[in-house]
């Protein structure tokens, strides 16, 4: 009998228009894989550089108690937060609802059924905008709403890794707080650039089994 968990093959779940263009949920063997106009954008097979783009930040931040994240995903880094007993409300900031709408159904397994956490406050909102108008203040912020700043799906979320989307995350951090962003690339002019606004930098590279490294980039103001 023919079992579609172990077919290889893409197999598509549900694809959805959104003011973004076109997103894609696909199966592929026990696992999914989300497509952004033809585009991989992020999948369930490991979720390691995700997690750690959460844990390296909370390991350096002094009380990270509020934790803001960009991007839900496949739902690995909020379920790190969670895992952080000192974490007290993580807050996902999520374009997408049907990213959203995923989590609660196919992919909600993978990060445990984090969006049920009680300490858990998703929000379906841009997070470029956002942030502009937010007075909140966070310990720690985790970023991966791309394939990281020289390689974004979209162009606006190139603002994000400005000089004036640092900024504004800037002023959104605690006085003892860690910034971090996730990226599919390693991009020496952006580590440049973080050194302008913060006293420590720092690279960590994770080797995948196939093609380029995933990295991480923290920051910290002190």
């Amino acid at each position: 009998m023919f079992d579609p968990h172990q077919d290889n093959r893409p197999h598509i779940i549900e694809r959805a228009e959104t003011p973004r263009g076109d997103l894609q949920l696909q199966r592929r063997g026990e696992h999914y894989e989300i497509i952004s106009n033809g585009t991989f954008l992020m999948a369930t097979y490991n979720g390691e550089s995700e997690r750690l783009l959460v844990s390296a930040a909370l390991e350096k931040a002094a009380s990270p108690t509020r934790v803001l994240i960009g991007g839900l995903g496949a739902g690995y880094s909020l379920a790190e937060a969670l895992k952080d007993d000192r974490v007290q409300q993580a807050t996902v900031i999520e374009i997408e609802q049907k990213i959203i709408e995923w989590n609660r159904t196919h992919l909600a397994p993978f990060s445990g059924h984090a969006l049920d956490n009680p300490r858990t406050r998703i929000l379906h909102a841009d997070i470029l905008a956002w942030i502009t108008q937010t007075e909140e203040k966070f310990d720690a912020i985790c970023l991966d709403i791309d394939n990281g700043p020289d390689w974004t799906v979209t162009e606006d979320n190139v603002a994000l890794y400005s000089e004036k989307g640092l900024q504004t995350l800037t002023r959104l951090l605690s006085p003892e707080g860690v910034l971090s962003f996730w990226s599919a690339t390693s991009s020496p002019d952006f580590v440049t650039r973080l050194g302008k606004y913060f006293a420590r930098v720092e690279t960590r590279e994770i080797p995948q089994e196939r093609g380029e490294p995933d990295y991480i980039f923290l920051a910290a103001p002190s």
